[in-house]
């Protein structure tokens, strides 16, 4: 992502906010979620990260990226 490139396995997360994208990681064990922005020049903004524990990610964590991403862009007056 430093280089402008995108992950291997992603996917966009409009129902966060526009620009947000998920990365998607697995092992043998579990599979894990990061949760992020890219969109702005400064920083790549990590919303939240966290074990996938269903094949639905729970509304917990959706809300919680949702009001990260709602405190960031407040921050950046965007």
């Amino acid at each position: 992502m430093q280089q402008g490139l995108d992950p291997e396995d992603w996917k966009p997360m409009n129902s966060i906010g526009r620009g947000v994208r998920e990365i998607r990681i697995r092992d043998a064990s579990a599979a894990f979620r990061v949760v992020y922005v890219a969109k702005f020049e400064e920083a790549v903004f990590v919303l939240h990260c966290f074990q996938k524990k269903s094949e639905k990610t729970s509304r917990e964590d959706l809300a919680l990226a949702v009001s990260r991403f709602k405190d960031l862009m407040k921050e950046l007056g965007k």
